[in-house]
């Protein structure tokens, strides 16, 4: 099979397009692929190590207000179209794959304009704005929340490509941290690069965590390592700037604090975590506050919202789980009644419909 696939900005788009990536491999080893994405983002470093061929686009999102800037992102546009036109003929692919960011827009635009078989996975809750656009040029959609539903369009609910990888990921040993195996372990991260306005609120909690009940883990993003780093702290936290495959050590944590990206809502499902989710609020359509809602309504995570975070909120929310044995086991047992079990399997079964029926 030959596959271009597109993805990127975040860790949320390109795991997922990774992910999708290592299952086509698994089924059709043979398999060839290539990958377009931003010359400015985390792609661009990511996939290239991967041993996989990468096409960089200059592309920028649109703004949802109008200015000037909207100008020079649509001419970026309509140059990334006639980019992608051409590398999409010369790779001539079976299939044409959108895993998210607009970096996708022209890709999956292009590939259908030139006759090729589309498909797009959308992470959240909500469609992406350029999920959105993409829409008539999407022969089918696949989605990671079951109550998502659109009309006009091929729509399968087949959970988040990055749940099946997380379930076989072996769990980190946790004296590879100094983490104890007898303590309960409260994992906070904010994402790779972090959030300013919770990180000023984790600084000041730094020295109040109930050091007898757990042991907490914060990966601060790189960005704010060294002001932490310069703190008190209570001899129950443990401080790391980023850790590699976040996954592993989901699994061997008893609560997560966090972000409500759909991918990190993902993996925290397939590993039967609970969580306390901090849905940032400056995302669009306050889309991480809606993902979050999915679990909540399950009883399956706890949301604070930042307006509502302080240190107070925070450790008092942290003690109050940590401490009931019978809302960690709740939590779970929602958690595990989401089957997220062969999510990647699901959309290969997609990919490999559209393939066999293309004209």
């Amino acid at each position: 099979m030959r596959v271009v696939i597109s993805a990127g900005g975040t860790g949320g788009h390109i795991n997922p397009a990774l992910a999708i990536i290592d299952k086509i491999k698994e089924k059709e080893p043979n398999s060839e692929f290539l990958y377009i994405g931003t010359t400015n983002r985390m792609e661009k470093d990511i996939i290239p190590k991967k041993n996989i061929p990468y096409i960089g686009i200059e592309i920028s999102g649109l703004k949802r207000k109008l200015t000037l800037k909207n100008i020079s992102s649509i001419t970026k546009f309509l140059k990334a179209i006639k980019i992608c036109k051409k590398e999409i003929k010369k790779f001539n692919p079976d299939i044409v794959i959108g895993a998210g960011g607009y970096v996708t827009a022209p890709v999956i635009y292009a590939a259908k304009k030139c006759g090729y078989k589309t498909l797009v996975h959308e992470q959240n809750s909500i469609l992406g704005l350029s999920n959105k656009i993409l829409l008539k040029y999407t022969d089918t959609l696949c989605t990671s929340f079951e109550d998502m539903k659109i009309d006009g369009v091929n729509l399968v609910y087949t959970g988040n490509p990055c749940s099946e990888s997380a379930i076989n990921k072996k769990p980190f040993d946790k004296k590879d941290f100094g983490l104890s195996k007898n303590k309960k372990l409260v994992l906070i991260v904010m994402g790779s690069l972090g959030s300013s306005s919770v990180s000023k609120i984790l600084e000041e909690s730094i020295d109040k965590f109930s050091s007898d009940k757990y042991e907490v883990l914060i990966v601060t993003g790189k960005d704010y390592y060294e002001n932490y780093s310069k703190l008190k702290k209570s001899s129950n936290v443990f401080i790391f700037p980023y850790i590699d495959d976040l996954v592993r050590l989901i699994k061997v944590s008893d609560l997560v604090v966090t972000r409500s990206g759909a991918t990190t809502l993902c993996e925290l499902i397939a590993c039967n975590t609970p969580s306390i989710l901090i849905p940032s609020p400056y995302v669009t359509e306050n889309h991480q506050y809606k993902n979050a809602l999915t679990l909540e309504k399950r009883n399956a995570a706890i949301i604070i919202e930042e307006k509502n975070l302080n240190s107070k909120v925070l450790i008092d929310s942290i003690n109050s789980l940590i401490s009931s044995h019978e809302k960690l086991r709740n939590m779970k047992n929602e958690l595990a009644k989401i089957d997220v079990s062969n999510s990647t399997t699901l959309i290969y079964n997609e990919i490999e419909k559209l393939v066999k029926n293309k004209k």
